[in-house]
């Protein structure tokens, strides 16, 4: 698992209780985040595929979101020409 904001291996566990103080020992970016959640999604609704979360519009300060598992959300590891090659080839005859 890496950091989403200095993207340094992380020692961390799947199962490993983050606390809402909890902050990377490389960067100081804040753990229990949204974008070290997940449940993260940039393309889901709120960017969360949790529908009982409530909405969090800063996703990478530390917040007390009930639902939040550590995990790489989202579309951590691409970068955005990954992403907008992926996007491109949906649309090729």
């Amino acid at each position: 698992m890496n950091c989403y904001s200095c993207a340094t291996p992380l020692d961390l566990r799947a199962d490993q209780k983050i606390m809402r103080t909890d902050d990377c020992p490389h960067c100081g970016a804040d753990m229990h985040a949204c974008k070290m959640c997940i449940h993260y999604d940039v393309g889901a609704y709120n960017e969360c595929r949790e529908p009982m979360a409530e909405r969090i519009v800063e996703k990478e300060k530390a917040n007390y979101c009930d639902f939040f598992k550590l995990g790489a959300g989202g579309n951590q590891g691409q970068d955005n020409d990954e992403l907008l090659d992926a996007a491109a080839a949906l649309f090729k005859k």
